[in-house]
């Protein structure tokens, strides 16, 4: 059987102009942690969207993953978006702080036992709060509540610095290392060109070693 996912060699490997590579990490929790972390003080809620909350879901997208580089959703078009909105085993949500929406949760439940956390993220102003603890919070909270064995996520060298330790602290363990090169969302439009500074914007081979 052919390997989808061939091993790179060791060393350094070209990416190709006007690509991204990053490192992506994967995590799973095989059970519900024991005890909750301390939520903030903040009045906190949390809302489902559905397929006529597609505005919201496009704003909120972008508002929360700009920074980090987010644009799979992007180019995606609305029927599709409202698909994913409105599918029973997709659950969406925003969390607002009560007065405007801070953050996003998409789960999928579509294959039977697991659980993924599709995005999460918080809103720039929001991070450091005790916002993120909180909806994270929500999240196993959610993903327990159906009969799965595995509850599972990713992250990258383009989230946030502290993103892996959160996600350890709050008990996923590390299972796999894989790198990610795809598209750069800036150079095709779908990011303007000045979002995520940290990640270097490199429209041409470069000739230098």
């Amino acid at each position: 059987m052919q390997d989808d996912h061939p091993e790179l060699p060791d060393g350094y490997s070209p990416v190709p102009a006007g690509k991204v590579a990053n490192v992506v990490t994967f995590l799973e929790m095989r059970e519900r942690p024991t005890g909750a972390a301390n939520a903030p003080e903040l009045p906190l809620t949390l809302v489902r969207l559905g397929p006529q909350n597609l505005d919201i879901y496009r704003r909120l997208f972008r508002d929360v993953g700009e920074d980090w580089l987010w644009g799979s959703m992007l180019g995606v078009g609305d029927d599709e978006v409202r698909g994913i909105l409105a599918n029973p085993l997709m659950e969406t949500y925003t969390l607002g702080d009560g007065d405007r929406d801070i953050g996003l949760l998409e789960l999928d439940f579509r294959t039977a036992g697991e659980c993924e956390v599709v995005y999460f993220g918080i809103v720039k102003g929001a991070i450091g709060k005790g916002t993120g603890r909180f909806l994270m919070n929500q999240a196993i909270t959610k993903a327990f509540a159906h009969p799965i064995e595995r509850f599972w996520l990713h992250t990258c060298t383009f989230d946030h610095p502290s993103a892996l330790g959160f996600y350890r602290h709050l008990g996923f363990k590390p299972y796999k290392l894989m790198v990610e090169i795809h598209d750069d969302p800036r150079l095709i439009g779908l990011l303007p060109q000045t979002a995520a500074p940290h990640v270097p914007l490199l429209e041409k081979a470069q000739s230098g070693k």
